[in-house]
């Protein structure tokens, strides 16, 4: 690890910082503009103001949580900075890189981090853990990492406790206590602390309302469920399930698609980290024979995120499932979710026409909401009335009017759907074709003269067409409304740091139908820090889409079968889902494993 020359002493020092009002501080904080000026003026905290990864509205806001005290205006800006990661507002990373700048001293990874003890730190394990600080190097100068490089006084005690002079470097806190974790054993957790907390909770503890809000309340409980959304935000998680078992509470995260073990609370405390989730999503704690639903609102890592919470009973308790969507930093873009060549093309076609249908099929969890909402995006400007009917409403639009089904008080598809072709609008988005009375009413709204946009769960585009004559639409009026229909997956994105290119018989497979036939060389999956040792970070999308020729409504009146429509399409240029994957395979986006993981055999 290379060493930057640091401008900070390397013993105990006092930063300069502009003066305080001593009298403004002895005073309560809430009520001391002149300490929150002092605040302002930390060096730390204007960085981080003026890069926008926190507002002086989260300043002032953790201030009049703090305790009043006597401590320099240092201290009590330290003590904000805990504040704000505690309440989301502030990631651990942006802290770490402030501090990085400001202070200009290394910033250390995971991977700088010892694997074994430090020889002659003589630093006591409790202290390291208490401080935030693991020693990496010790020679005539002992070069630790810090959580808070500005802690004097932890420096001051290394200093004596050591006899030699410290070099600060910056980490986050979690990396810190990890490494300790890994190189000096693991200590007592929250999760021990239910162990013993819940380790002897009976059936009728658990039946008591009251009992159960309690410990829903209790510290420990709190810490865990945080920490568990804290890991699920930093590994990138779209969902995380909680599952209880006859002898053993599961919790799995969803990344990238699949689902992976995590470290989990003892079954015995169950009920109270799934009472935690309820209270938090504002549902009904003293239900669980009926599933819920219900939304959290939150900030963590300094993103604002929305979860979306279902609850069903199951034998053992009830599954807990939370659907993690990151407010403002979705890219709605095509070239980001992987749409290129003939299917872009065809795709942007078919949307630039001003009345008809058009369907994104595929299963749950392969991309179509959020294709949709790329779609919406690009509709939205200042000429076109759109309204969507959705169940949930995932992402919010500004210039959209979006309609939150609500079925226990009559507000489903079919009757909004009724209401809102009275409002006028130029392009309809419905959340899913379910029934045949939704497929009705969107077909009229085509015939008078509206865009129709819809998902449907299919496994390709051909069979999207016999689901919905199926469901009872006529042949007549589905050829005469429906313009295209786009079937997609979504296949993991090779990670851009650990990607090897192998050369093999693979080349000649990928140049079969790639738009750059000199590729030569296809891509493995390695695994690195980066990517959590997977090989893969982030996903991309495969598709395929048919448009409905005359020769294909033929087809659809003649009561052709979905395969017939298939081989129609391809024989006019429909490039299929699996070979998109291909394309993407020569382009060194993801494997061939991936791409046969997700695609069935009538895909090629």
């Amino acid at each position: 690890m290379q060493v930057r020359e640091q401008n900070i002493p390397t013993t105990a020092t006092t930063v300069e910082l502009p003066p305080t009002d001593q009298k403004s501080s002895d005073s309560t904080f809430g009520a001391s503009s002149t300490l929150l000026e002092n605040l302002l003026a930390d060096p730390l905290i204007e960085y981080l103001v003026s890069a926008s990864k926190i507002s002086q509205d989260d300043v002032m806001r953790c201030l009049r949580m703090s305790s009043p005290d006597n401590s320099t205006t240092e201290t009590k800006a330290d003590n904000i900075f805990s504040l704000l990661t505690d309440l989301g507002h502030l990631s651990e990373d942006d802290l770490a890189d402030g501090y990085a700048d400001v202070l200009d001293i290394n910033r250390v990874t995971r991977e700088d981090y010892p694997d074994l003890p430090v020889e002659d730190s003589r630093l006591s394990v409790r202290f390291m853990k208490d401080q935030s600080v693991i020693p990496t190097l010790s020679e005539e100068t002992l070069v630790v990492a810090m959580a808070n490089p500005r802690n004097h006084y932890a420096r001051q005690a290394m200093t004596l406790a050591t006899g030699k002079p410290v070099c600060a470097h910056v980490g986050t806190a979690s990396d810190i206590q990890s490494a300790l974790n890994r190189v000096y054993g693991e200590t007592r957790s929250d999760i021990d602390q239910l162990t013993d907390d819940y380790g002897s909770a009976t059936l009728a503890d658990e039946e008591d309302v009251e009992r159960l809000r309690d410990m829903a309340s209790e510290a420990p409980v709190i810490r865990v469920v945080n920490w568990l959304l804290k890991r699920a935000v930093r590994e990138r998680a779209s969902d995380v399930h909680i599952e209880p078992f006859e002898d053993a509470l599961v919790v799995r995260f969803r990344i990238d698609g699949l689902l992976r073990w995590v470290e989990a609370p003892p079954v015995s405390s169950v009920s109270a980290i799934i009472s935690r989730v309820k209270i938090m999503a504002r549902l009904d704690i003293a239900e669980r024979r009926l599933p819920q639903d219900g939304r959290i609102k939150l900030r963590i890592e300094g993103r604002d995120l929305d979860l979306r919470v279902s609850t069903v009973p199951t034998m053992y308790g009830e599954s807990v499932v939370m659907r993690l969507l990151e407010r403002d930093s979705t890219t709605l873009d095509f070239d980001a979710l992987g749409y290129n060549g003939t299917t872009r093309a065809r795709f942007e076609e078919v949307l630039g026409l001003p009345r008809g249908i058009v369907l994104v099929t595929g299963p749950t969890g392969s991309g179509k909401t959020t294709t949709i909402y790329t779609v919406l995006n690009g509709l939205n400007d200042e000429v076109r009335k759109i309204i969507t009917v959705e169940d949930p409403i995932e992402y919010h639009f500004t210039g959209i009017n979006q309609i939150q089904v609500k079925p226990s008080i009559g507000l489903d598809f079919s009757n909004a759907l009724r209401a809102i072709v009275r409002q006028d609008p130029d392009v309809i988005m419905i959340g899913e074709m379910r029934d045949l009375e939704t497929a009705r009413i969107a077909i009229q709204s085509a015939l008078t003269g509206h865009l129709v946009l819809s998902t449907l769960h299919t496994n390709n585009a051909a069979s999207a067409i016999t689901r919905l004559l199926d469901m009872g639409v006529r042949n007549y009026l589905l050829t005469s409304t429906l313009n295209a229909i786009v079937a997609q997956r979504l296949v993991r994105r090779l990670c851009d740091h650990c990607k090897t290119p192998v050369t093999s018989g693979l080349a000649t497979l990928s140049n079969q139908t790639s738009s750059h036939p000199d590729s030569s060389a296809s891509y493995v999956a390695v695994g690195c820090d980066r990517c959590g040792g997977r090989g893969y970070s982030g996903r991309v999308a495969i598709a395929e889409c048919l448009t409905m020729s005359d020769n294909i409504r033929r087809l659809v009146i003649a009561d052709a079968d979905a395969s017939t429509i298939h081989e129609a399409a391809r024989s006019e240029g429909m490039i299929t889902m699996y070979e998109d994957g291909i394309d993407k395979l020569a382009h060194g986006f993801t494997t061939l494993e991936e791409i046969q993981r997700v695609t069935s055999a009538d895909s090629t």
